[in-house]
Parts: structure tokens; sequence; C-alpha cells
């Protein structure tokens, strides 16, 4: 719902309306729509009357846009664009870079939602951050205040000219039009670093990867993928290490749920990374989001499913739940360690989960067989994303209909 306001002027009455497009310097699209009136009088309830013999003119801004925010913070590496993939399709339609546009674009957008890669908002192109000696972790090498001023356009119902941090060549190319969606997910290093933006998000989720975790990632992705030699591997997550330490990992102290993946507890010494231990530790009193649990809100429980149910190989599955407290914060933690040998048998775990958000029975087990070949699909990884992208819909939903109700409220008032 738009937000106007009304100023009376001298021109002479008409019955027009005048649209008129601007572009600031800061890349966005504006648009002031003028009304006229014709010279009436108007009568109240109660019989008092207001005169209409001068025009007047109504200015709007978007600033009750139904446009809801995500931000969506991780190291390079760590799964977020699987996660993009599985959010983007629980809302439907696939997420495309924009059509006819630079094909080196790293925006996605469906029907519903429109992905932004903040890599887009690097102030230094990779030659510059070589000569200056930053990393692209470094804030130093990033333009937050555009960030903001960008972001912020879109949640209000501005588009915007947003600038392109080209992968392939190191360099920033032209921007490319953004158009406010329905769902903004900003996606990147930086999401909950600034301030300003992060009062923006209307959730947040931060990938947290355990040392150990990213290192076998790494190897098996660069080695077997790209050549890298494993000295090269080391090197490259050793100098990056203390800027992630600073500005990165910090950030996840303000995420409403945090997606933890860590080596997992059922083989002893395991240093291959195959089998994962993951928990979704899920922020209380967040607005519009209510945690998941297992079994019983609240209770500390200890659950090991496999048997005649759920087809178990070694080192088997185990799940826990309880209440906790993170960077100041209560929250409630589940946790998953172990991998399942059969997707179609998760519906027994998703039978004894509560505050999942599915709109029909299975729903999670549905999501997680549609995308069966996605990296993580076999334990918590994509179980706990798939959830979260539930979440976020209902999230949307419950926000859309707050808004509607806000100025029905308002008219009985």
């Amino acid at each position: 719902m738009a937000i106007c306001t009304v100023y009376t002027t001298q021109l002479n009455p008409t019955c027009s309306s005048i649209s008129t497009p601007t572009k600031s310097h800061l890349g966005f699209h504006q648009r002031q729509v003028v009304f006229y009136s014709t010279g009436k009088k108007t009568t109240r309830r109660g019989g008092s009357s207001i005169s209409t013999s001068s025009p007047y003119v109504i200015t709007c801004s978007a600033g009750d846009s139904q446009t809801v925010v995500i931000g969506l913070a991780a190291d390079s590496g760590c799964g977020k664009s699987t996660f993009m993939r599985r959010l983007t399709s629980v809302f439907g339609g696939a997420a495309e870079p924009p059509k006819g546009g630079n094909p080196d674009s790293n925006t996605l957008i469906s029907d519903t939602t429109t992905v932004i890669c903040l890599d887009d908002y690097h102030s230094l192109d990779r030659t510059g951050r070589k000569e200056k000696g930053v990393t692209a972790l470094d804030p130093r090498a990033n333009d937050f205040d555009l960030m903001y001023d960008q972001v912020k356009a879109l949640k209000e119902g501005t588009a915007v000219d947003k600038p392109i941090y080209n992968h392939v060549t190191g360099l920033l190319d032209p921007p490319e039009l953004i158009k406010p969606p329905k769902i903004l997910v900003i996606e990147g290093l930086h999401p909950m670093y600034d301030s300003r933006v992060r009062d923006l998000l209307d959730f947040s989720i931060y990938l947290d990867i355990s040392n150990e975790v990213k290192f076998a990632w790494k190897i098996q992705r660069d080695m077997a993928e790209r050549g890298h030699s494993l000295e090269s591997i080391k090197a490259s997550i050793e100098a990056r290490k203390p800027d992630f330490d600073a500005y990165i990992d910090p950030q996840k102290q303000y995420a409403d749920a945090v997606i933890e993946v860590l080596p997992t507890q059922l083989i002893p010494d395991d240093n291959e990374g195959k089998v994962l231990r993951v928990k979704l530790i899920q922020k209380e009193g967040v607005q519009h989001f209510s945690p998941v649990y297992l079994f019983d809100e609240g209770s500390t429980i200890s659950w090991i499913p496999c048997g005649r149910k759920l087809t178990c190989s070694y080192p088997g599955i185990k799940f826990a739940y309880g209440p906790d407290t993170y960077y100041g914060h209560e929250v409630s933690v589940l946790e998953m360690d172990g991998q399942f040998d059969r997707l179609d048998e998760l519906i027994y775990v998703e039978s004894h989960l509560s505050n999942i958000s599915t709109k029909f029975y299975g729903e999670v087990t549905q999501q997680m067989l549609k995308h069966s070949d996605f990296p993580g699909s076999n334990n918590g990884t994509g179980l706990f994303q798939t959830i979260i992208g539930l979440k976020i819909r209902d999230l949307y939903e419950q926000i859309v209909a707050s808004r509607a109700k806000t100025p029905v409220e308002a008219t009985k008032a």
C-alpha cells in the first residue's frame, strides 16, 4: 500500500493525472503521480463538508511495499547457491538470470523471488583489490552505502540500477535494472555486517561451516574438479581466515537462524567429512517465526530413529532437540547426525517434527525428493535448508496478511 501526501494547489481545476518518471543519481527509478480534481464540495458524515474548489496534488511513495527482504550470509563455497535453489523452489517457478541481460549476471529471478549476490557491491575489482592488498571479505573492498540505499529502495518498491561484479573477468560490468519483487534475497559475505542493511532484513540466516568440514569440502571440489594441489588449497584457506574471522563469522550473532555444519560424532576420529552433524539454531521471539521442534516443545530430546521404519546403514542417524543460548539469545536447537539411505522414508522423521510450516502432509519429503541430486540432500544440510525455506514462505505470508489487515483496521478506527 502506498503512502500518500496531499498538497493543495492554486492550479486550474482539471480531471487528469500526470505521471513523471525520474532517475536519481543512485540509480533509483522514481515516479511522482499528481492528480487534479474538479471543484466540488464533499459532505462528510455528520454534516460537515470540505471544499475541493482548488485542485490537489497527491504524491505517493511505496513506503509500505510488500517486498520482504531475506538475508543469507556465508563464506565462499559454503552452499549458498544450493540453498537459494531450494528456497526459490518452495515458492515455485524456476530461478533464472534476467532475460536479455548480461549473461554473467549474478542475479536470479523467479515468479516470486529475486536473489541478489552482494558481490555486486564490490567497490574494487580483482586488480584493485590486489593493488590495495585487500580481499573481497574486507569491508574496504565493498560499497555499503550503495548496498543500503538500493536494498532500502527495493524494499520500498522502487526499481534500481544495480551494478554487476563479473566473476569471470574480475571486473565491474555496467549495471542492470532490478525491479521490486515480492521477496528479495540478498546473499553473500556481508548481508548482516552493516547495521543499516541489517535493520532492513525481515529474516536472516547464516550458514556456519566448521573449519574441518570446509577444508574437506574444498579438497573434494578444488582437487577433484579444478586440479588444485593440497598445498594451494591450504594456503588459500589460511590467507582468507583472518578476514573471515574479523568480518564474516561475527555476523552469525545477528542471524535469526543458523545452520551449523560439523564433523560427525558417530564415527570416532572421522576426517573425511562425508558424514555430517548439522544443527539448526533458531532464535526465540522472532516476529512471524515459530521455531521447529521435535516431539515436545521446550524439552530436551535425544532420538535414534533407525529400525523398521527408517533404513540406516553405518553409522546410523541420531536426532537431538532442546533449548540453549547462543550469543546471549534464547534459542531452540534441532540437530541431525548421520545420513538417510532412502529419502522416501524421510516422511517418518517429518511426522515427528512440529512447526515446519508445511501446507500438506509430506511436503518436506516431497521437496527433498524433488531435489535429491542437490548437495546435502541425504543429510541435515538439505533437510534444514528445506525447512527454513518453508518457514520463510510462512513468514512472508504472515507479513503480507498483517499489512493487508492494517489499513482495514485503520478505516474502522
